[in-house]
């Protein structure tokens, strides 16, 4: 999962929605229910899960349940895969940048 493009794609959509963000923040705190998950948004529990069925197919979050209780877990895994994506390309721009102000010093001092 840590390079598969379709992965890295299915989690970037998730993150895109407001709501499931605020799942995932909620869940960076520690394991959660579904109704817990629900309380803080305007949303049914049918949302919700929802919700949670595209996290989880994202990678990002395990479910299981006990009994009549649902519980949701962050994958730890899957945010460093999202996170060392985006340090890949935040270290190539500033490299791109620093190549860019030694050209700009080199050029300046030239004219």
């Amino acid at each position: 999962m840590l390079h598969d493009p379709a992965q890295l794609d299915l989690m970037f959509q998730a993150l895109a929605d407001p709501a499931r963000r605020q799942m995932v923040d909620r869940l960076s705190r520690g394991p959660a229910s579904v109704s817990q998950l629900a309380e803080p948004l305007a949303m049914s529990l049918s949302a919700v899960v929802q919700h949670l069925n595209v996290l989880e197919a994202s990678g990002l979050v395990r479910t299981e349940k006990l009994g009549r209780v649902r519980t949701c877990r962050i994958e730890p895994q899957a945010l460093r895969a999202a996170e060392r994506w985006i340090n890949e390309r935040r270290l190539a721009w500033e490299r791109r940048l620093d190549r860019l102000g030694d050209f700009l010093a080199q050029t300046k001092d030239e004219i």
